[in-house]
């Protein structure tokens, strides 16, 4: 994308990327993009791009990221940052360490080149977080622990099968959102009251495949995981610098729709966040024919019975949002809300909690 003005808008889609043609022309002809590209190469040298966004399989987020930035673009990453994608049966903390390799391979060519790295966390962004932001001001309470999950029924992506390309299970790939929103609100909190984020200090976690239990496989079921070598069930505890907690779900073991959802246990309240469902629009219908071609939610296995449409998904969950902030962000050359530091320390979080899965012990996090 660029930034010339277009007809009153901040930017301009100037160009798509895709292995294979055929798409990537589909696609530009749906959107009036001009340019089409076979090789990420190819795009992120093209004069016309002022600014790539990383939206491809996690083990080449890092890959393209670098390549983008050392040809003076700025950059949009998806979640996660980078991982580790070798073979799942490589020591826990080899993976934690590549991964943070990776992810300081972006972070150094972003800052040498000059350019903004934006985090694509649309938690962050979700009005329901946005407003557990500013309950927390005005309360001027503090948090004492933290209750997030993202969890469905299982991914429909073929390289979310396995550690080589997804470079983890649920825990990675579903994790990262609730990870990112809880060290994102401790970050926020710290900046508010001190100045200086809180990080996280230690993990302690447990994962599992639940779905290739022998005593589970046989039996009739709903859900569309289909996990090889990583794993299909993670839970976390993260301890911050100055002892609060958070405990973070994500699963593809959960039917009825996909669940995002935030809470923050305050010294002077409590506030539920929940970014899905949410009770805007509830609908029974007897049969799922009822409600025809009709969009009722994502990832529900069946349209029947009582169903919590959502009227406007994409903004529910944050994504205008966190696009805007990114465009003026690069335009205004300040962070975007979701910077390069929340990038990296959900990564460092959850390859720490793959560490002390495999070793059954708390996981101390590396800080100055």
């Amino acid at each position: 994308m660029n930034y010339r003005p277009l007809l009153g808008r901040k930017v301009t889609l100037s160009a798509v990327c895709s292995r294979t043609a055929a798409e990537a022309q589909a696609f530009a002809t749906r959107h009036e993009i001009p340019r089409v590209f076979t090789d990420y190469r190819a795009l992120v040298a093209s004069p016309d791009v002022d600014v790539v966004d990383v939206c491809a399989t996690t083990n080449v987020h890092h890959e393209i990221a670098v390549a983008a930035a050392q040809a003076g673009k700025h950059v949009i990453v998806e979640k996660p940052l980078t991982g580790w994608f070798g073979s799942a049966g490589d020591p826990r903390d080899q993976m934690l360490a590549g991964a943070l390799q990776n992810c300081d391979a972006v972070l150094e060519a972003v800052s040498k080149a000059g350019v903004t790295l934006c985090y694509a966390e649309d938690f962050v962004y979700a009005p329901p977080l946005s407003k557990l932001r500013r309950l927390l001001d005005a309360s001027g309470g503090a948090i004492l622990e933290l209750r997030a999950e993202e969890s469905h029924s299982g991914s429909h992506a073929d390289s979310a099968r396995r550690w080589q390309t997804a470079g983890g299970g649920s825990f990675l790939r579903m994790g990262s959102h609730p990870v990112g929103a809880v060290l994102h609100l401790k970050h926020y909190e710290g900046r508010v009251r001190g100045g200086a984020p809180i990080r996280a200090r230690s993990v302690i976690a447990d994962v599992a495949q639940l779905t290739r239990l022998p005593g589970i496989m046989a039996r009739p079921r709903y859900l569309r995981a289909a996990p090889e070598d990583v794993e299909d069930w993670a839970v976390a505890v993260v301890t911050f610098e100055d002892g609060t907690k958070a405990t973070i779900h994500s699963n593809d073991t959960t039917l009825g729709g996909v669940r995002n959802v935030v809470s923050a246990y305050l010294t002077s309240g409590v506030v539920h966040a929940n970014i899905t469902p949410n009770t805007a629009v509830v609908a029974y219908a007897p049969e799922a024919r009822v409600w025809g071609e009709e969009y009722i939610t994502e990832k529900v296995e069946t349209t029947s019975g009582w169903q919590f449409p959502s009227p406007e998904e994409d903004w529910m969950r944050g994504y205008p949002q966190e696009l805007e902030d990114f465009v003026d962000a690069i335009h205004d050359g300040r962070p975007p809300l979701s910077d390069a530091s929340l990038a990296r320390e959900v990564v460092e979080v959850i390859y720490a909690g793959y560490l002390s899965a495999a070793s059954g012990r708390r996981v101390e996090l590396q800080r100055p």
